[in-house]
């Protein structure tokens, strides 16, 4: 067995592709992804343009710089927990979002052309699991939106 320092190992982690990722649950994802749009609430964060009336994979291939979806691959903990772009389909594949929910937040049909972070915190906040709440946490849970 071979022993590494510490800062060997975040180097390794860095440059090599095989390194172990961090394993996350879907709600440790997405409440990352929450704390990441609170952190600049105000931030205005692009919008992509249309996605209800897209074909799946155009749909999927969607992207824009500066959207809320870039805030999460800027991450470099989600990135490292297997977000590998800022893809409509990698954000729903990663975060295990279904198309109605990940259009509600990052539609322009929504919002417009931008929107803020802030507000875009509490849609994804909607998806993690109510607490305390019961029936009625677990409806709101399943129907959000």
């Amino acid at each position: 067995m071979k022993h590494l320092a510490l800062e060997q190992l975040q180097v390794l982690e860095k440059t090599d592709p095989d390194y172990p990722r961090q394993i996350l649950s879907r709600n440790e994802r997405i409440e990352r992804w929450a704390e990441l749009l609170e952190r600049n609430p105000a931030r205005r964060l692009t919008t992509l343009y249309q996605t209800e009336f897209q074909s799946a994979g155009t749909r999927d291939a969607m992207r824009a710089d500066g959207s809320a979806l870039t805030v999460a691959f800027e991450d470099s903990y989600l990135r490292g927990s297997g977000l590998s772009d800022d893809s409509y389909g990698e954000a729903k594949r990663f975060f295990e979002l279904n198309d109605h929910q990940l259009h509600r937040m990052v539609c322009y049909c929504h919002f417009g052309a931008n929107v803020s972070a802030g507000t875009t915190a509490r849609y994804v906040r909607r998806f993690l699991p109510s607490q305390g709440k019961g029936m009625i946490g677990w409806l709101r849970q399943l129907f959000a939106v």
